[in-house]
């Protein structure tokens, strides 16, 4: 009898942000390489992206990956974007940590983000994050939450955070600390409310140009929780991309390593299984291999 082998959600953020990063996406997706998607919505680019992704429905899970920090706000924003343009992460870090920012004011273009998936997706997301994990920040989360309720949403939440020694094991571990602290007890928040989350979460990196990707990628999968979530940004670069966002040179990097014979033989190595939700790993099942 085989060996159980311990399930982990690969998600590849930013779908929609540039034709040329839904095609890395969608590359992997088509592959196994990866086993989840986000979108942003609110792109301009997503609309024509998203028939292809919506093919994909069942073999890989398809999410919203709610925009507040890149891009224009599907509508009127006032307090978030009052010149039509969402914010950089740090004033709205600034707006969130000071109380400046209520859930009336986000939670229209939450709602406006979630339709504009439905329509193109023809079905709510299978999952909800956020760029740069701005859905756990205080204001966001809780109109996310009311917004999703409200709907009568069954599926799940991505819970940034992890325990501090599984953190501590693996790469970026400073980034991942202060994600964490900013989502502090988000998970519990979206277990309230019923519904689901990722229990562990990684694959915090420099973005840096190079060689050592493949090293760092997988040091990510050390610790594993019991349902962990293994997020990526791979992608090709066109000019969609350059004009949106600053992780740039690192993404085909990602892509040619997760479309490798290396990452294959990684997890079939480690005995990791890529699925599209998280699922709770049985009692005896072990953390990855240190590599």
């Amino acid at each position: 009898m085989l060996p159980e082998r311990h399930p982990v959600v690969l998600c590849a953020d930013d779908y929609g942000l540039s034709p040329g990063v839904s095609r890395g996406i969608l590359h992997l997706a088509r592959i196994g390489r990866i086993s989840a998607a986000g979108s942003m919505t609110n792109i301009p680019a997503f609309p024509d992206a998203a028939p292809a992704l919506r093919e994909l429905r069942g073999s890989v899970g398809l999410g919203l990956h709610l925009t507040l920090t890149t891009g224009a706000p599907l509508g009127s924003l006032p307090r978030l974007a009052p010149g039509g343009r969402l914010p950089p992460l740090g004033r709205l870090l600034r707006l969130t940590l000071s109380g400046r920012l209520k859930p009336v004011d986000v939670r229209p273009e939450i709602e406006r983000q979630l339709d504009a998936f439905v329509a193109a997706m023809g079905h709510p997301p299978d999952f909800v994050d956020g760029h740069q994990h701005v859905h756990v920040l205080p204001g966001v989360r809780a109109a996310l939450l009311a917004a999703l309720r409200a709907r009568g949403w069954r599926g799940w939440l991505r819970d940034p955070g992890d325990r501090l020694g599984a953190i501590r094991a693996r790469p970026q571990a400073r980034k991942a600390v202060v994600v964490a602290a900013l989502g502090l007890g988000f998970g519990d928040a979206a277990r309230r409310a019923g519904f689901s989350t990722n229990r562990g979460f990684s694959g915090f990196s420099d973005f840096a140009e190079g060689e050592g990707f493949g090293d760092a990628f997988e040091r990510s999968f050390r610790a594993l929780g019991p349902a962990q979530v293994v997020m990526c940004h791979p992608g090709e670069i066109d000019d969609g991309l350059r004009a949106l966002d600053r992780v740039v040179a690192s993404r085909p990097l990602e892509l040619a390593y997760l479309g490798s014979e290396r990452f294959g033989a990684f997890l079939e190595q480690q005995g990791l299984r890529l699925v599209p939700e998280p699922e709770h790993a049985p009692a005896h099942a072990r953390t990855a291999r240190p590599t």
